[in-house]
């Protein structure tokens, strides 16, 4: 197996239990919570936090970074990695600190202007569902958890420095002790006081401290990480850094912020719903964590190194092969979160205060979800692809664009399918996004490289769609209606339904002698 697929492996393995652990605390939210009041106002308090974040470039940190890392690496210079590594580091960190001091002060005003006066004021938007009571609420969670954006942030550029030094094990585990400390802080409130969102938010910080901080910088000081001392805001890295991120600062894509919009057009779906639709993103997130991320995340240091050594073919090949496989696989995925949502949120959330028909409402938002994966999968190759070029600007200007597109489609969608126009209008988003992305890369080819994915793409979507077909209908005939699905009985549906729409799967594969399965048959005989 290859450095690459290696990588891959690592990280999609660490994103696996991330996401277990991700959904095992949301399976504790809604035991706990349900999909009421209680569990909105949960969500809805990392709004503000995670938006000011991104606006930061938090969320880009490693993809700028590591960038100017490798072209260190590359020329041997490690010290001067190190002291480019201390020079953006002082002055992005006291940025944040700065910034999460003047959010904590302003919480209050910051909260009402994303839940009441911006929904209140697009037209023919439905009222928010969030009461007065409630945004107060929003607002105290709001104030525990914004310091945990400061962790994130140095955190990050730990990160940063293991990645190009393609050492992907210690920054895998900063979400699962994320997602373990935010489990671990709901039981122990519902435990030992009264059931509520303020244990969650308080094991989120606590989470954000130890896990993507303290293990970060542990992890980063193996590869041999030195704070330089000494080093000035007028160091090349800091204008280099500022010439890569402000772009990613000045516009936000639409796949960034599609968390952030559930929070906020959720809120015009009605009661519970916001909690519903995070429920139900939550388990889409799995598969696209586990195939789209970290195809991006494991590809996205070697396609830097590929840039900064001048090989810019091997670069668009290694492009080429990571989208074929990532589609391919995720191909299968959306058909199994599609035909099987039914038993999946039952066999997740169906307990506790979550009841049969938070059960339907979620599973109906999930199967319009499931059909994103692909996108995000393509998605994710294509921006590591441009990053690499360290081509900010082009990728920055799409994602704008959609995002603003965004704004009208969102409203219009709820008006029109309410909860489930939120799932559409991500679709919507999402697909112009990936598609505008793939025109502006295969302009720079002589369209080699587009036949290639565009025959992966046809073909696994031949295979997909009985695949779908198969998982849906053995889903529905095991399972039977939900108000009657037992735990055991969704669990049998799911065994079910999967290996039926996986045997179909790699038979319609193999009868169009799909490459990818081959290839990846192949790597993994050669792994064993």
């Amino acid at each position: 197996m290859s450095r690459l697929g290696k990588a891959a492996v690592v990280v999609s393995g660490g994103i696996l239990l991330s996401r277990v652990l991700g959904f095992l605390r949301d399976v504790a939210i809604t035991a706990v919570l349900g999909s009421g009041p209680g569990a909105d106002v949960y969500v809805a308090a990392f709004f503000v936090p995670d938006l000011l974040f991104y606006l930061m470039a938090g969320g880009y940190l490693s993809i700028t970074f590591i960038p100017i890392l490798a072209r260190y690496l590359a020329e041997e210079d490690e010290r001067g990695g190190w002291e480019a590594f201390s020079a953006v580091a002082k002055p992005l960190v006291a940025a944040m600190t700065a910034i999460t001091v003047v959010a904590i002060a302003a919480a209050g005003w910051l909260v009402e202007v994303v839940f009441v006066r911006f929904p209140g004021a697009l037209p023919g938007a439905p009222t928010p569902a969030l009461d007065a009571g409630q945004i107060e609420q929003v607002v105290e969670l709001t104030r525990i958890v914004m310091p945990a954006q400061v962790f994130f942030m140095l955190g990050s550029l730990l990160m940063a420095v293991q990645y190009a030094h393609q050492r992907f094990v210690v920054p895998s585990v900063a979400p699962i002790v994320y997602n373990l400390f935010i489990i671990a802080g709901g039981l122990l409130q519902a435990g030992l006081y009264e059931a509520g969102p303020a244990g969650f938010v308080w094991g989120a910080l606590s989470g954000a401290l130890v896990g993507n901080l303290a293990l970060q910088w542990w992890g980063a000081r193996r590869t041999g990480l030195q704070w330089v001392g000494g080093t000035s805001v007028s160091h090349p890295a800091v204008r280099e850094y500022a010439g890569l991120a402000v772009p990613l600062m000045l516009g936000q894509s639409v796949a960034v912020l599609d968390e952030q919009f559930i929070r906020v057009f959720g809120n015009l779906a009605g009661d519970g719903a916001i909690a519903q639709l995070r429920y139900a993103r939550g388990l889409n997130m799995l598969p696209v964590g586990v195939i789209a991320q970290a195809a991006g995340v494991a590809a996205y240091p070697f396609l830097a190194r590929l840039v900064a050594e001048g090989k810019i073919a091997e670069m668009r090949r290694t492009v080429t092969k990571a989208l074929r496989y990532a589609i391919y696989v995720s191909g299968l995925a959306s058909a199994a979160v599609v035909g099987a949502s039914q038993p999946a949120v039952r066999v997740a959330f169906q307990r506790g205060a979550f009841e049969p028909s938070d059960t339907v409402a979620t599973a109906a938002a999930l199967a319009v979800f499931g059909l994103t994966i692909p996108l995000w999968a393509a998605h994710q190759v294509y921006a590591r692809g441009f990053y690499a070029h360290r081509d900010m600007w082009r990728p920055v200007i799409i994602g704008t664009v959609w995002t603003l597109l965004g704004i009208p489609i969102y409203t219009a969608s709820i008006e029109r399918f309410g909860l489930r126009g939120v799932p559409v209008a991500s679709l919507v988003s999402m697909g112009g996004y990936t598609l505008s992305m793939a025109f502006i890369w295969y302009r720079r080819t002589d369209g080699g490289e587009l036949r290639e994915v565009a025959a992966a793409v046809v073909r696994t979507a031949a295979a997909s769609i009985p695949a779908g077909l198969a998982i849906w209908w053995t889903a529905g005939w095991v399972g039977g209606a939900v108000t009657e699905m037992g735990l055991l009985r969704g669990l049998v549906a799911l065994a079910a339904a999967g290996t039926a729409g996986t045997g179909v799967f790699a038979v319609v594969s193999r009868l169009l002698r799909s490459p990818e399965l081959a290839e990846l048959r192949s790597a993994r005989a050669s792994s064993t």
